[in-house]
């Protein structure tokens, strides 16, 4: 069984794992947590999104939930819904980047975010428990199906950015949505910023047209069209559209990354304040942080964990270096409407063009990479990385972090999959490749990959 169960939610496959009974308990426990309230329900355009639906559907109808239906749309748009419909919770079917084959369930709170630790050990408890709040034949819930669903969502990205400045400079964009639930809505954000939109993937099916998570190997035709489009840049959304990756001008790739960056250069310019970031992010974030005097955070790895962060220290923007902005003011969850509204905004008010804007930043080199590896065994490969490495300044707790004047590595296991992560990032492309390729090596000796 591929079930992969923590306080982030649920994924798995149809047939080995995303079975409608642990489905319907799922959304019973968040029903139960809810105590019956509304809950907003929304999916990516996976093939398997109705089955799971209706099990979810039966659960928090059985616990006396009155369910408001969005339809297929992205996880950002059902975090704002919650808080626009004064919803009690939320729950996103979506399997984010995984292929084609999963799906998944992703629960937020009543203030629109992703569960804590303290909520999701909870929901945790009551799968286990199974002590489910179910009511009587005559409280049992109600679905109601809503209209216009992005439209919350819509207006409070608006708010942000000067509409007008960014309609007047007419922007061409190329936008991928990789058949996922980015192409159900944001078509009409753009258009309603005045750009003319060529897009790629249109259909919300799931049926993925590449690989789907938003890296520079799997965006080669986004790259080519955006040339051959002459378009001013080029959007990448990953299937439940909390993500975000960039095209320049040229065609280049120039990743998720700089999505954060670019935001934060944005809004700090404008705003100063506290800035979150999880210990796997670009640390040229937090030199634009630096650059405008700025206090700069870490959280451990995780939407939840950064959320939390972000609240503790008041942070005016936060995010994880996944592609995944997180703006306070829309809501806390990642969100690549406030992002492409960010960039948009920051190209009309700067003049120019995208790759100059990218050469104004610091620029490092990071490379990922990722390795199967039992979690029992997750330990064991943060000792040998810090054995090999006895010069660097060591950050543990999740994972381990090793840090140099301008370098780091990072390993740390996967919350959502069954792997770990190897993150290196330096100044120079051979260096950071080096060092991660150096860590790789080290721990497959150690845990006899």
């Amino acid at each position: 069984m591929q079930r992969i169960l923590s306080i982030s939610g649920l994924r798995a496959v149809a047939g080995d794992g995303l079975d409608p009974a642990f489905l319907a308990e799922f959304a019973s426990a968040v029903g139960t947590i809810a105590q019956g309230g509304k809950i907003v329900v929304s999916r990516d355009g996976r093939s398997t999104g109705n089955m799971v639906k209706q099990a979810v559907l039966a659960g928090l109808t059985a616990t006396g939930c009155q369910v408001l239906d969005a339809g297929i749309a992205t996880t950002p748009t059902c975090g704002v819904l919650v808080t626009a419909l004064g919803a009690a919770g939320g729950i996103q079917i979506t399997a984010s980047h995984n292929p084609i084959p999963w799906n998944g369930l992703k629960p937020f709170d009543s203030e629109g975010s992703v569960y804590n630790r303290e909520q999701g050990e909870k929901l945790l408890s009551l799968l286990e428990s199974k002590e489910f709040r179910f009511v009587s034949w005559d409280r049992i819930g109600t679905v109601e199906q809503l209209d216009s669903p992005a439209q919350p969502h819509f207006e409070r990205v608006f708010n942000l950015v000067d509409v007008d400045a960014i309609r007047k400079r007419r922007f061409k964009v190329v936008l991928d949505c990789n058949r996922g639930s980015g192409a159900v809505a944001t078509p009409n954000l753009l258009e309603q910023l005045g750009c003319e939109v060529t897009l790629l993937g249109s259909e919300p099916d799931g049926q993925f047209e590449h690989t789907p998570e938003p890296l520079a190997e799997n965006l080669t035709s986004l790259c080519k069209s955006v040339c051959e489009s002459g378009a001013d840049i080029g959007f990448a959304q990953d299937p439940d559209a909390d993500r975000l990756a960039i095209i320049d001008e040229k065609g280049n790739y120039i990743g998720e990354e700089l999505t954060l960056a670019l935001a934060a250069d944005h809004v700090l310019g404008r705003t100063p304040g506290p800035v979150v970031v999880n210990g796997s992010t670009s640390r040229v974030t937090a030199d634009i942080a630096q650059k405008y005097g700025c206090d700069f955070y870490r959280s451990y790895v995780g939407e939840a964990n950064v959320v939390s962060k972000m609240r503790e220290v008041n942070a005016i923007i936060g995010g994880e270096g996944n592609g995944g902005v997180i703006e306070p003011k829309v809501g806390y969850v990642r969100d690549s409407f406030v992002s492409i509204a960010y960039v948009l905004d920051g190209l009309a008010s700067r003049g120019g063009t995208l790759s100059e804007w990218t050469e104004s930043i610091p620029s490092y080199s990071i490379v990922k990479s990722k390795l199967t590896c039992p979690r029992n065994l997750v330990q064991d490969a943060c000792c040998a990385l810090k054995k090999s490495f006895p010069d660097a300044n060591a950050t543990e707790g999740d994972g381990l972090r090793l840090d140099w004047e301008n370098s780091w590595v990072q390993v740390r296991a996967s919350n959502t999959e069954p792997i770990i992560r190897v993150i290196a990032e330096a100044p120079e492309p051979d260096e950071a490749e080096r060092l991660c390729q150096t860590a790789q090596q080290n721990i497959r000796q150690a845990i006899g990959l």
